[in-house]
């Protein structure tokens, strides 16, 4: 009863180890296959293409990643300073992580030409955080009301996106774009803090 996703388990983590080795371009589906002594056509029952292989990698990073917007959302904290945490987190940890190996940031590079969707989905996931922070902080006076949330949260998003993904739009140090980000979320705290017109 356990042999699915033991079994997908086993095939993620052997593909997750030869494309942190040898890359994503030169990862085939059967070495995969070899490496976890099954036949390709068994792989192909678990992972449709290499590519599906590659969003359940970065669906693992974005699941540890939404666990850490959790706690921060659930802070005895100021909206403001949950806010700019949620972003400072994620710039930080995903250039730690794209920044210490090549192969990863291979991975997000296919992902983001190859499967925009995925990244439409992880932004979805990401502005639930965001809407409940700004709802806390205008429910607190902190914000002014806005009347429409989710469109708030996809405007701030955006105005973020280079630290969000910042190896696939820049090749600034992490010092850089962290003074970058500074100042731009000062931007968005100060509009956040005087109103935005959401109509």
């Amino acid at each position: 009863m356990t042999e699915k996703p033991d079994t997908r388990d086993r095939i993620l983590e052997a593909a997750m180890a030869r494309i942190k080795h040898y890359g994503y371009s030169k990862t085939t589906m059967s070495e995969i296959a070899k490496d976890c002594d099954m036949s390709a056509g068994n792989i192909y029952r678990f992972f449709k293409s290499k590519i599906d292989i590659a969003e359940a990698m970065a669906d693992e990073f974005a699941a540890d990643t939404f666990q850490v917007f959790e706690s921060i959302v659930n802070k005895a904290l100021p909206a403001s300073k949950r806010l700019y945490e949620l972003f400072d987190f994620g710039l930080r940890s995903t250039f730690e992580k794209l920044d210490a190996d090549a192969k990863i940031l291979e991975v997000a590079e296919v992902l983001s030409r190859d499967r925009p969707e995925f990244t439409n989905r992880q932004l979805a996931k990401e502005r639930v955080f965001m809407v409940r922070i700004l709802e806390d902080g205008a429910k607190s006076g902190e914000f002014a009301h806005a009347d429409d949330y989710d469109f708030l949260a996809e405007m701030i998003q955006s105005s973020m996106l280079k630290f969000q993904y910042p190896q696939l739009f820049s090749r600034l140090s992490l010092p850089q774009l962290l003074r970058e980000f500074d100042g731009v979320m000062k931007l968005v705290l100060a509009g956040l803090k005087q109103g935005v017109d959401t109509k």
